[in-house]
């Protein structure tokens, strides 16, 4: 059974790791701060993810333990419910820059978690302030120490997620590094650190299929999955052993379901990569897209029901997602959910009560909704789905789950990587977000902690005109 601990003392790696205790998995769910949280955990299992990581945790404060709710906040043993039967296989991901704080933290949590793993990956300034995630890229000798005092300390696996440089020699250089350090299984986001925001670009996965032929350990390939269609295009491009989805998962947490046999005007997908996109819409049409009312009812539904206790924001920031193209057709509505607030002390009263003020919302917007697809009756998915010019991909029905895809940069060096420098890293490009909207922005101290609440999070923007968007979400 995938995700429960085998009764033996010997600690398993490698392939044999990945496949008797994660099951051979295809679909993961990646690590992301403030969404990958165990409701959204439970919901993507639902829908046919197989491994799902917890959002990454700051290995210093977790292991420290000062400040008390930062332990309850991001990983609550005491319930039962993290780490559980039902969130299992689970990967519980840690951002660190010392060995024995992440050890410490690491052991805290060894009992709920079938492996641990680094965030090499984050490219966001927090990180860089705080010298962890992707601005260790140059600093080896920490990256491997970190690593190998997991390996040899710890009773599961140590994993790590990383990003790669601008040449594949360094890239293959650096996988090659962390497999002689002790990491069982290594994710690979085909972008390079200065590829983020609006200059995201286009993940490499010939970078990944290098680095997959030059290991030995299982190599997940992360980027560039926006429809059902792309993953066997990942895994045949970059012969990866299963594919890791961020952002995809959470605009449609069914990414990785096939459509199943029913009306057309109900779900759907796609097919294609997103490096050579087709303008044909039946080519993206073969996966699965919930209504996306439904898919918010039924994550409310799980938050309601769980004893461990879901922070606001991350609610708002998966129904603001979920959505989006809904809310775009009815700002009305979008301005009334941007307004609701529920505050944490409300969350468990009355049987989660005060977050039937988001349900009200969608239901009035559902029954819109159903007036929309009583008027397209008649016409096939193919005809709703017109192609958007300006990224070559389509557009499904507003009522439907669907990705979020961004043009590339308009100026052609956006989405390229900088030239590598002397040392193993590359240099830092400043960037922003484009803001189509009014925003709120929470603040965040220097040592990674929220200015409102206290809780470690990305630099989190709210877009109430219709999008919320969270920096540390890879793609």
């Amino acid at each position: 059974m995938p995700g429960v601990t085998l009764g033996n003392s010997r600690k398993l790696g490698g392939y044999e790791f990945f496949e008797k205790v994660l099951g051979n998995p295809k679909y993961i769910v990646a690590p992301m701060v403030d969404q990958s949280e165990l409701a959204w955990r439970k919901l993507s299992r639902r829908y046919g993810a197989q491994v799902v990581y917890t959002p990454m945790i700051n290995a210093k404060m977790f292991a420290e333990g000062v400040r008390k709710p930062y332990r309850e906040q991001n990983f609550a043993t005491l319930l039962g419910e993290e780490g559980g039967p039902e969130d299992r296989p689970l990967i519980v991901q840690f951002c660190a820059n010392n060995a024995d704080h992440l050890l410490t933290s690491a052991k805290l949590l060894e009992p709920y978690c079938d492996a641990v793993d680094i965030n090499l990956g984050c490219p966001q300034d927090i990180a860089r302030r705080g010298r962890y995630g992707s601005y260790l890229q140059d600093e080896w000798d920490l990256i491997y120490e970190m690593i190998s005092t997991l390996h040899e300390n710890l009773t599961i696996p140590v994993t790590a997620k990383f990003r790669v440089f601008p040449t594949v020699e360094k890239t293959v250089e650096y996988a090659k590094m962390l497999e002689r350090a002790g990491a069982q299984i290594l994710t690979c986001h085909g972008r390079t650190r200065e590829q983020r925001g609006h200059r995201s670009g286009v993940a490499d996965w010939d970078k990944i299929r290098a680095v997959k032929e030059a290991v030995s350990v299982p190599v997940i390939a992360n980027g560039n999955l926006l429809f059902y269609g792309d993953v066997e295009r990942c895994l045949a491009a970059t012969g990866a052993d299963a594919v890791m989805s961020a952002e995809g998962n959470l605009y449609n947490p069914a990414l990785f379901m096939p459509t199943p046999s029913i009306d057309p005007l109900a779900p759907s997908s796609s097919t294609a990569s997103t490096s050579s996109p087709s303008t044909s819409a039946s080519m993206y049409l073969t996966g699965y897209h919930p209504r996306n009312t439904s898919l918010a009812l039924e994550y409310l539904s799980i938050v309601k029901s769980q004893k461990t206790l879901t922070t606001p924001s991350a609610v708002k920031g998966h129904l603001f997602k979920l959505l989006r193209p809904a809310l775009a057709r009815y700002p009305d509505l979008r301005e009334r959910l941007g307004r609701v607030r529920v505050e944490r002390s409300e969350r468990d009263k009355d049987g989660g009560a005060a977050w039937g003020r988001y349900e009200d919302i969608i239901r009035e917007l559902d029954e819109r909704l159903e007036v929309d697809i009583e008027a397209a009756k008649g016409k096939s998915l193919e005809e709703l789905s017109p192609v958007d010019e300006a990224t070559g991909f389509p557009v499904l029905p507003h009522w439907l789950a669907q990705p979020y895809i961004r043009p590339l940069p308009a100026e052609p060096e956006a989405a390229q990587p900088p030239q590598e420098s002397q040392k193993s890293g590359v240099a830092v490009a400043g960037t922003s977000f484009v803001s189509d909207g009014k925003c709120a922005c929470s603040l965040v101290n220097s040592d990674g902690m929220h200015a409102r609440g206290g809780r470690f999070a990305w630099l989190e923007t709210t877009y109430f005109g219709g999008t919320s968007y969270f920096a540390s979400v890879d793609r």
